[in-house]
């Protein structure tokens, strides 16, 4: 109930994801006289969705500690608890992003060993499989060495199962790939990345820069979620600008027009590649359940692939497989630490919702 488009493009998208998946159930959490109207629209998914009416909504303006006391009746608690319960097996929500963390790890808890859970997208590459992962995007602006460890191995555990790799390459995000860059944590980090990388399942090939996102020298890119947040954004506006640049081009002169209307067919696949909806959706990683953001801004064909992302994730055992990777590679790598000289600093959870950016 709380995106920006509101629940008629949730509902929307829910079709189209339908349309795809013919034997996954669906449960909508929201309010009922708002709701049942829309789905009335739609009689392909009649049988398969049931309502669960929640007459409050979380709005984009909402402060997360106070949705974390108050935001019991809401629909974004509703479908955590559905979750919780083992109703259902993902939540997908297009609200704020900070309250949906927040309640995220109140009702779901983290896994055991995760001081931060991260959130991870996919960011179209050069790869053969079209894409590398990204985290923290967005979850907590703070991250110390523990922290990206543990986003390591939750984004090449993601990257194993999510893309079919079966050792992912992980880098560090960083002013430079020379090992004296970067700040203390980075270096650190670096040390149990090695120390962690067999315990982990991972290839640890050493910094990345800005350049390498969209590279085949890498497939997992760790970084913290305040550097993350603006690195996912300024590529979204820069795949936004490139597209209108090129529909201006086209549309300049007749002549113009008659270049576009014969490259009709290219230009339509490389759209299909720029465009941002159809990766929509980045996974909480390090939770007791699957969670899937959408943007807050999603149409409907951004809620089906947020919808899509989260049937990918339960029908590939994520969840499982996650808990283990993490505890075996964060042993390994405080093994590595202790070998090292280096201590591992107790890291509090972020206390306050500006912490964490809003979509």
């Amino acid at each position: 109930m709380g995106g920006d488009r509101g629940p008629a493009a949730v509902v929307a998208g829910l079709g189209l994801a339908a349309e795809e998946t013919p034997d996954i159930r669906y449960l909508l959490h929201g309010d009922e006289s708002v709701l049942r109207p829309l789905l009335a629209k739609r009689p392909a998914l009649a049988g398969r969705v049931e309502l669960r009416h929640a007459p409050r909504t979380v709005t984009m303006e909402d402060k997360p500690s106070q949705v974390m006391r108050h935001g019991e009746g809401t629909s974004m608690w509703s479908t955590l608890d559905s979750v919780k319960a083992g109703e259902a097996q993902a939540a997908v929500s297009c609200g704020n992003t900070g309250a949906l963390m927040a309640l995220s790890m109140i009702r779901l808890r983290k896994l055991p060993g995760v001081n931060r859970p991260a959130i991870a997208c996919l960011w179209p590459s050069r790869n053969p499989g079209g894409f590398n992962v990204m985290l923290d995007v967005g979850a907590d602006i703070k991250a110390d060495a523990e922290d990206l460890l543990q986003y390591a191995t939750m984004g090449a555990a993601y990257a194993h199962n999510g893309l079919g790799l079966t050792r992912p390459r992980v880098g560090l995000l960083n002013v430079g790939t020379e090992e004296h860059k970067g700040r203390a944590e980075l270096k650190l980090a670096a040390d149990r990345l090695v120390a962690a990388s067999d315990a982990g399942g991972f290839d640890y090939i050493g910094f990345v820069e800005g350049s390498d996102l969209p590279s085949a020298r890498v497939d997992v890119i760790v970084t913290d979620g305040f550097t993350g947040n603006i690195a996912l954004k300024t590529g979204e506006g820069t795949a936004k600008l490139v597209s209108d640049f090129m529909k201006e081009a086209f549309n300049a002169t007749f002549l113009s027009k008659i270049a576009a209307l014969l490259a009709l067919t290219s230009l339509k696949r490389l759209q299909r590649r720029m465009d941002p909806r159809r990766v929509n959706g980045g996974v909480f990683l390090g939770l007791n359940g699957t969670v899937v953001k959408s943007h807050g801004s999603a149409d409907a064909t951004g809620v089906a692939a947020a919808v899509r992302l989260a049937t990918q994730m339960v029908t590939s055992g994520f969840q499982e497989r996650l808990a283990a990777r993490v505890a075996s590679a964060g042993r390994a790598g405080q093994d590595g630490a202790q070998d090292t000289g280096a201590g591992v600093a107790e890291t509090p959870l972020p206390d306050e919702a500006g912490s964490r950016p809003k979509e």
